[in-house]
């Protein structure tokens, strides 16, 4: 029985240090097990070659150990425990993205999953072992009970799944208990101005744009980077909001109808920004209705003496504005519809330059930004702090001092020589279509890298192809990163008689640097267009 025991915590343990890549999909899927379960389709070999080599090293060292050398029932034990630690390890650091955008974190959770998966994979294994065949207990299993045991790890995929299912009920309770903590926190703050931001793109930037303008006037605290999930928010409350904080502003992400609702229910706020809405996330949403439905969960939250702003797009957001019967504001750059909007907008390798109008007053604003999307969240955040009795030349003086936010057409002066546009931290039509017209501005050679859009569901294939058809007008050399995915990008530039000499189709981030090494010369333009998460790498 202590044989069996030991033997099944050694395999089990061996699994998850082979396992690690399997656990880095479920992480960066949020945990969720759709989205986990695509992730392995899209990446079946390396999903399951890591089970596979930690079985095939399995039984080759059972053979070894009882048929070749003879080990006594310990010495096995022994053997076999060094063999499936080192294998394990040795495995999962194979396997494992070796230059991960963004690496395996060790959060709390990560570490209740591995203690949680060790437990569960044990208590499977030796019961296996000890209860499948009546009697079947002690020294060597039969047959049968051998060869389940044996090929346990093949199924290493679906245990990860099992065990994260598993965890679910406690990571619900844990969340719960941090989720009501803050709310606590919030409801204590009676003197805090809470603002909620949401849209299919363009939230992250708005968020630190209209963080900067509002320094001018309040100490203000805005959720860091992309923490945008209500677990994510409720630990900035928790350990950032100070007494000294007067404006909070919470980025909201969604995936999934209820997303926006759920994080309201949190942050509870009186001033809602609907930045864009968008076919984003379709693969989870399906549907434009459904995404739509999900952003308006903000302004539908608002308390009766609450504010709405809205980026005017001549389209969904403008009819949202229309049915909002709160006190709501439309910004954009059309005078003849918006509340607040810019003009006279004019740009330069330094940045833009515009004026910022109302309906009664203007000043002329200079911002190191660049591209009509990014004048465009300018005046969005400008109008809510006009809202929050900023005056202009606060307001000015506010944008003047707005930073390029990372990899969003940030502008970086390469040592070489070349002029990089880095907007990769991810890319939809839109701005993408921004990007591709700044990049216009600058002289030849003009290079685009880019793996196109994901997460767009059945639209994916077409909406590259439009990407491709607008890349061409743009750029001269096109680098396009993914072999099967680069395929709709390829046929969109040669829909638009496209040189397909000028069109070189790499396989990593990595290969596509290189190439730029080869083909590019100082003076020459660079834009990166997205870059995929490593859950989307082509295998």
């Amino acid at each position: 029985m202590i044989l069996s025991l030991i033997l099944s915590m050694e395999i089990a343990a061996a699994c998850l240090l082979a396992g690690k890549l399997l656990i880095h999909y479920f992480q960066l899927e949020s945990y969720q097990f759709p989205g986990y379960f695509r992730t392995l389709r899209r990446n079946l070999l390396k999903s399951i070659l890591p089970g596979i080599s930690l079985a095939g090293l399995l039984i080759i060292s059972i053979l070894l150990f009882s048929r070749v050398f003879h080990f006594s029932a310990w010495m096995m034990i022994v053997a076999e425990g060094i063999v499936l630690i080192s294998g394990g390890f040795l495995t999962g650091r194979f396997f494992s993205e070796k230059k991960a955008k963004k690496a395996l974190a060790y959060t709390p959770r990560i570490k209740r999953l591995y203690c949680i998966s060790f437990v569960v994979l044990t208590g499977m294994l030796f019961l296996v072992s000890r209860t499948l065949i009546p009697g079947g207990g002690g020294g060597i299993p039969n047959k049968i009970t051998a060869a389940l045991i044996l090929f346990f790890p093949m199924f290493l995929p679906l245990w990860i799944a099992l065990c994260g299912l598993i965890a679910w009920p406690i990571e619900k309770v844990i969340s719960e208990m941090y989720f009501r903590d803050a709310q606590r926190i919030l409801k204590s703050r009676n003197d805090l101005i809470r603002i909620g931001i949401t849209g299919s793109w363009g939230k992250t930037s708005v968020k630190f744009i209209l963080g900067t303008i509002l320094e001018e006037k309040y100490h203000t605290l805005i959720t860091p980077a992309s923490f945008n999930t209500p677990m994510g928010v409720t630990k900035v409350i928790r350990s950032k909001l100070e007494p000294s904080h007067r404006v909070f502003v919470a980025e909201m992400g969604a995936r999934h109808v209820g997303d926006i609702k759920e994080m309201c229910r949190l942050v509870h706020p009186c001033i809602g920004i609907l930045t864009s809405v968008g076919p984003q996330h379709l693969d989870t949403f399906k549907t434009i209705e459904r995404v739509t439905k999900t952003k308006y969960e903000l302004i539908d939250a608002l308390p009766l003496d609450g504010s709405a702003y809205f980026a005017d797009d001549n389209g969904i957001c403008r009819n949202l504005y229309r049915k909002t019967t709160l006190h709501k504001v439309l910004t954009g750059l059309d005078r003849q519809y918006d509340d607040v909007w810019a003009e006279d907008i004019s740009y330069s390798p330094e940045g833009s330059q515009f004026k910022l109008c109302t309906k009664n007053q203007q000043i002329r604003c200079h911002t190191k930004l660049l591209g009509e999307l990014n004048i465009r969240n300018i005046v969005l955040s400008a109008a809510a702090a006009l809202d929050l009795d900023l005056t202009l030349d606060q307001i000015a003086r506010g944008i003047s001092k707005i930073n390029p936010i990372e990899h969003r057409l940030q502008l970086i002066h390469h040592p070489g020589g070349l002029s990089v546009i880095d907007d990769a931290f991810n890319s939809n039509i839109l701005g993408a279509g921004q990007a591709f017209q700044v990049l216009k501005q600058f002289p030849r050679n003009r290079i685009v890298v880019t793996p196109g859009m994901v997460e767009l569901g059945a639209s994916e294939y077409e909406m590259n192809r439009q990407f491709g058809e607008a890349m061409a007008d743009c750029c001269d050399i096109a680098v396009l990163v993914g072999r099967k995915r680069s395929e709709a990008i390829a046929a969109g530039l040669m829909n638009r008689n496209f040189n397909k000499n000028a069109v070189f189709v790499v396989s990593s981030l990595d290969e596509a640097t290189e190439k730029l090494r080869e083909i590019s010369k100082p003076g020459d333009t660079v834009l990166f267009e997205n870059d995929l998460p490593d859950n989307y790498t082509e295998t």
